[in-house]
């Protein structure tokens, strides 16, 4: 119900505006073609009731319902019998009820496809038989020009509005699709890629690779003793020490590096265009960066990272074998001592510059 509600407000509001200009517009164009007909004074109060009054009545009927969206489905069908209303008391004079007619199906249209046309044609051709009831059938053959001039501002700043207003739903739409499809894509805690779409960014990365004949590494990290980390200081430590490896990463890689949260206290990178020996090296420094980050938040608690990198092999079948060969390499880390970095073809680990934890 909530969601309703908000789209049936949405739409309320959207429609307030343009049905305040397309129905003063419209005053303008159906009064001066009555004015000839010399129609009796509640038939000018009508008119300025549907011109004037009733934009802000249908608004604030709508606004107070339990349910907008349907509250305005009606509101428009009661503008449809208004206009098929006023066709019939002008006499079906040929250039108003045309423009009429047309704006009412275009903004019908707009609003719910063909199946509100019909709805709203229906509703048109109920207001052309009441109007018939009450006033004596008659055709009007000719558009005088005053006439004419009168329903040039409803044919040319009508659709200019409703245009604008579909071009913003539009718009906002895609904004909308977007700002979810980055959510689905993000990993929440961290502002890093999920793991989903960093695999699909190493897919992406690897047919590169084989396509452009270029080079590229690829890392895996893993936080030492993470679960020592939340089980001795709390989760909520936990996840200081996950933010601060996150807000590394994006700070001390290259703006062509590709950085995600692999899961749990594991995360990865790719790294194009880069030799193995200078990813090795930029991971170094990262691993050394965040264990001196961890001491000056607290020294109490000691911080390291084991990481694993393997480079792009032509003879590799898949991303899946290189990504395979980093996970080898982290392996060996952890299994060699952990807070070090260590490349798929080292025959020996790097020592690190800090003991590890």
């Amino acid at each position: 119900m909530g969601n309703a509600g908000g789209k049936g407000l949405s739409l309320a509001r959207r429609l307030y505006t343009s049905r305040i200009l397309g129905l003063l517009l419209g005053l303008l164009c159906v009064s001066v073609a009555m004015y000839a007909l010399d129609p009796p004074l509640w038939v000018w109060a009508l008119m300025l009731f549907n011109g004037l009054v009733w934009p802000h009545l249908a608004f604030q009927w709508a606004r107070r319902s339990s349910v907008p969206y349907h509250a305005e489905h009606r509101n428009l069908l009661i503008d449809a019998f208004f206009g098929g209303f006023w066709v019939a008391a002008m006499h079906f004079n040929p250039l108003p009820t045309a423009v009429t007619i047309s704006m009412m199906a275009m903004n019908n249209v707009a609003i719910g496809g063909a199946r509100f046309l019909m709805a709203g044609s229906a509703a048109q051709l109920l207001g052309v038989f009441v109007g018939l009831a009450v006033f004596a059938p008659a055709f009007v053959p000719q558009t005088s020009p005053a006439q004419m001039y009168a329903c040039f501002p409803l044919l040319l700043l009508y659709p200019l509005a409703l245009g604008w207003i579909c071009f913003r739903q539009a718009y906002n739409l895609g904004r909308h699709k977007r700002e979810l499809l980055a959510l689905s894509r993000t990993d929440s805690l961290t502002g890093l890629l999920n793991h989903g779409a960093w695999k699909d960014q190493l897919e992406i990365a690897f047919q590169r690779c084989r396509r452009q004949q270029q080079g590229a590494a690829i890392a895996l990290i893993d936080i030492d003793h993470f679960k020592t980390i939340n089980d001795t200081y709390g989760h909520v430590a936990g996840d200081i020490v996950l933010r601060q490896l996150s807000k590394l990463l994006k700070h001390n890689l290259r703006a062509t590096d590709v950085a995600g949260r692999y899961g749990g206290d594991e995360f990865c990178v790719i790294l194009p265009e880069l030799p193995l020996f200078n990813a090795a090296q930029a991971m170094e420094a990262l691993r050394e960066r965040f264990a001196i980050l961890g001491y000056e938040q607290n020294p109490a608690l000691k911080v390291s990272l084991s990481i694993g990198l393997a480079a792009y092999d032509p003879t590799h079948a898949d991303a899946t074998r290189w990504l395979n060969e980093a996970d080898q390499a982290l392996y060996e880390a952890k299994a060699s001592g952990r807070n070090r970095v260590i490349c798929n073809c080292d025959e020996q680990p790097r020592q690190p510059v800090l003991d590890s934890v």
